[in-house]
């Protein structure tokens, strides 16, 4: 393990080889003392797992091979993050939430919890790439969302609540609670029988 700055580990969370925790972020580049990782008691690091300064995450929290979280994140109880996925920093994650592998996360987003995201999905947050500057806005994700795989997410969509994102959609535009977006651009539809609480 690797560490900079001052970390907490919580009891029995195993933390396995060739983790880094408390990475420094660049204002506190060059400093010794400054507030690493916090993270919750029974989790697993994988190796290769690198979590940067300011991160707060909760209890049974695992990661996948080669995860990376930026610095001001913070990540609730019960949440699992696959393997190769990004999480660029200033994000919030909420209670039992399910990053599948090769998730892209960009900064500036919210995550409520219960939401599940499938592999390969991409966050977005500049609406005009590279140029967005100071209008960066994350998606909102609401409680009990499901995101299918390789779906992308335009900046400031809002997924409600309950909401399905089909596998391969791109939304651009934000799903209602309890609804189905389907297609590129996708579409809102009632959800079928099957996808229903």
């Amino acid at each position: 393990m690797i560490i900079f700055g001052t970390n907490t580990i919580g009891n029995n969370t195993i933390v396995s080889d060739n983790v880094t925790l408390g990475f420094p972020s660049r204002e506190h580049m060059g400093k010794e003392k400054f507030p690493g990782t916090i993270i919750g008691g029974d989790g697993m690091l994988r190796s290769g797992t690198i979590i940067y300064a300011d991160v707060v995450i909760g209890k049974n929290f695992s990661t996948g091979h080669n995860v990376m979280i930026r610095e001001k994140t913070t990540i609730g109880d019960g949440v699992s993050i696959g393997t190769n996925t990004i999480i660029e920093g200033n994000t919030i994650i909420g209670n039992n939430v399910n990053l599948q592998s090769l998730v892209y996360i960009p900064t500036g987003v919210l995550i409520e919890d219960n939401v599940f995201i499938g592999p390969n999905t991409v966050l977005t947050n500049d609406p005009y790439p590279p140029h967005g500057g100071n209008h960066l806005r994350g998606p909102v994700i609401r409680k009990g969302a499901s995101i299918g795989a390789n779906a992308t997410l335009l900046p400031g969509v809002e997924i409600g609540a309950g909401a399905l994102v089909a596998a391969g959609a791109v939304v651009t535009r934000d799903v209602p609670p309890r609804m189905l977006a389907v297609g590129s651009p996708a579409r809102c539809k009632e959800l079928p029988e099957g996808a229903r609480r």
